[in-house]
């Protein structure tokens, strides 16, 4: 391959495998683990989506209606955080068979937290960010809408469709999942393939199954990274409220003049501008290995979203921009669970449960409830506070990190170093006698 296709190819899908095994190896787990992930996460039936498309008034949802239904989602997220093999397919049947929202959240949680966890078993720090994006966009392009067809609304055919190919997905997974390198018994992965998993990832990677023990509190509790990582993102995902709330489908909805469809459609550039962000910053981080600046570009997005949702006598086309421009508070999600998982990478129950705290904190706080559309005036002065906050903490986390790596530097030389003196000064004696 020619230098140059070269350096794009490593840019685009990172390191170039160093033998035909580690090739083979990498196909598989893509193939495998993304596409049951990706099918996993993008059948979720959007209900942000469908209140504003009917539902609302089909079901005469009235006052805070949507924000309790979503209460009890979060409260069912909170309790399903449990990343096991046959887990994952079962709450997959769960999640798409039931329209209780607190086992819907239930059986979504395993699937976010437990995919990141995951992603972070198999690939190396230069292969993880982009396959975390791949996985957060796969999420986001299941949130697109479907128009009404037969008498029946758009927001129901996606919940019938989420519920028809719901079966196969989760019995693909059964099949298929390979849960971690260490303990792996996938039919597609030969044993020099097994053996490779394991052994080509980072030297201070753990990937190995521990019994738990009171030293695994007294890590936790000890270390910075637990309460270092879950303010970042208990923080910094607050800003998917723009998208994941679908507030520009409540603004279009509250004041009027707009269709159905309209309604329907005009969010989705919110969530394109989100794929395209997500993909990008992913494939630079792990070029880069740099994580902390995507999420100075998200604060600075949403910042200027909300300064201009704020000005309410600015003209709709720029609201329509501050919506769009504000699909960029999804590029952190990726990044910042690919950075705990490198954070983390040298203790596995560590980094499980980092990554769960991560998220169960993020679901605690509710700025946009439904009484407050079209101008989310409360929500949008929170939005600038979470930005600050953001920088904040992601400052501090990449400082500790950084702190951290050079303390492991250090130590290494000083080892060497010692080796070196005890060698020498073997070498002198020897010499004297």
């Amino acid at each position: 391959m020619p230098p140059r296709l070269q350096s794009i190819r490593q840019f685009v899908w990172g390191e170039i495998p160093s033998s035909k095994v580690e090739r083979s190896l990498l196909l598989k787990i893509d193939w495998f683990i993304l596409s049951y992930c990706c099918l996993m996460i993008s059948i979720e039936p959007n209900v942000n989506n469908a209140y504003v498309s009917g539902m609302k008034q089909e079901l005469n949802m009235q006052g805070n209606d949507f924000n309790k239904i979503n209460t009890i989602f979060t409260c069912g997220y909170i309790v399903g955080m449990i990343p096991r093999k046959i887990w994952f397919p079962l709450m997959q049947i769960v999640w798409g068979l039931y329209a209780i929202r607190f086992f819907q959240g239930m059986s979504e949680a395993s699937t976010f937290v437990g995919t990141h966890y995951i992603l972070g078993s198999w690939y190396k720090p230069g292969e993880l960010g982009k396959r975390s994006g791949i996985f957060t966009s796969s999420g986001l392009a299941g949130t697109l809408h479907l128009g009404g067809v037969d008498g029946r609304s758009g927001w129901r055919w996606l919940f019938i469709m989420d519920g028809v190919i719901t079966l196969p997905i989760a019995f693909y997974g059964f099949f298929v999942f390979p849960d971690i390198p260490a303990t792996t018994k996938a039919f597609y992965l030969t044993n020099e393939e097994r053996l490779l998993s394991y052994s080509r990832l980072e030297p201070d990677q753990d990937v190995v199954r521990h019994p738990l023990s009171w030293n695994l509190v007294r890590r936790i509790t000890g270390r910075w990274r637990w309460y270092g990582c879950s303010l970042l993102f208990a923080i910094s995902g607050e800003t998917e409220s723009f998208g994941s709330n679908n507030l520009m489908g409540q603004w279009l909805s509250a004041i009027g003049g707009y269709s159905v469809e309209q309604i329907d459609y005009y969010p989705s550039g919110v969530t394109a501008f989100g794929i395209v962000s997500t993909l990008v910053c992913a494939t630079w981080t792990d070029y880069t290995r740099a994580r902390w600046p995507v999420l100075v570009y998200m604060c600075f997005c949403c910042t200027i979203a909300a300064i201009c949702i704020l000005v309410w006598s600015s003209p709709t086309g720029l609201k329509f921009f501050a919506y769009y421009i504000a699909g960029a508070s999804y590029s952190g999600q990726a990044t910042t669970f690919a950075w705990a998982n490198q954070i983390c990478a040298d203790d596995d129950q560590e980094r499980a449960i980092v990554l769960a705290s991560m998220n169960m904190w993020n679901n605690a706080l509710l700025f946009y409830p439904a009484t407050d559309a079209p101008r989310f005036r409360k929500g949008m002065i929170a939005m600038l506070c979470m930005c600050a906050a953001t920088l904040g903490v992601t400052w501090l986390v990449w400082f500790l990190d950084r702190r951290d790596r050079r303390r492991l530097v250090d130590g290494e030389e000083d080892k060497l170093g010692m080796k070196q003196r005890r060698s020498n000064t073997s070498e002198e004696g020897e010499r004297e006698k």
